[in-house]
């Protein structure tokens, strides 16, 4: 029987994705190098880490990754100003999920900024989530599990309890790796990369009523 709801942030809650993917591009401008959009595709879903840093070991482009992170997260900041709207569906799935007394965690690959900066952007109270964990929590981020393993356990119930909610390859891996349940959104991906989740939506609007109800 379903217990929890373990949401990602980014293409779940908020799509943020235009904006860090812009922050990214400004990002190896200024260090003068011109990459493109697409090159950060394939690193979707994995955190700043790997999402910057990747692109970074493709063009052999020299990589700080404190430094360079902390500075893709003051554009990306800057980039989101009064920009930033939850999904389509996102308040009202929360409230089902309240009406339920299902537990909620939010559980991103993202850092803890890019994290607190979305949620004040966009005006969802942190409060409603009882485990908030980013990809700094973790020793392995997506697709590995690890994160909605930790997330499970910080909430006290098991994974096989929990469904989540991604948008990403890499998070729909790590979701089942874990024994949870999987509805992927695609947001940020096609229905066929997404097969491997037990319900594909386009947003949390058209989320099928058993997702949460088993």
């Amino acid at each position: 029987m379903i217990k929890a709801v373990l949401f990602d942030m980014d293409g779940v809650l908020v799509d943020s994705e235009k904006y860090i993917n812009m922050a990214g591009v400004e990002l190896f401008r200024e260090k003068g190098f011109d990459v493109r959009p697409a090159d950060f595709t394939t690193f979707t879903g994995m955190g700043e880490n790997r999402y910057l840093g990747g692109v970074a070991e493709k063009h052999h482009i020299p990589f700080d990754v404190d430094k360079d992170k902390a500075r893709a997260y003051e554009i990306y900041d800057l980039l989101v100003r009064g920009k930033l709207e939850p999904l389509s569906g996102v308040h009202d799935f929360i409230e089902r999920c309240l009406e339920k007394k299902l537990k909620m965690a939010v559980a991103s690959s993202a850092d803890e900024v890019k994290v607190k900066i979305n949620l004040r952007e966009t005006g969802i109270d942190e409060k409603l989530f009882g485990v908030l964990l980013n990809g700094q929590d973790v020793r392995h981020r997506k697709p590995d599990p690890e994160i909605y393993l930790k997330a499970a356990q910080m909430l006290g119930v098991s994974p096989e309890a929990c469904l989540v909610i991604e948008d990403a390859l890499s998070g729909v891996t790590a979701a089942k790796a874990a024994g949870c349940k999987c509805l992927a959104l695609t947001t940020s991906f096609s229905p066929s990369d997404l097969k491997d989740a037990d319900w594909i939506a386009e947003n949390l609007a058209l989320a099928p009523d058993e997702c949460l109800d088993w």
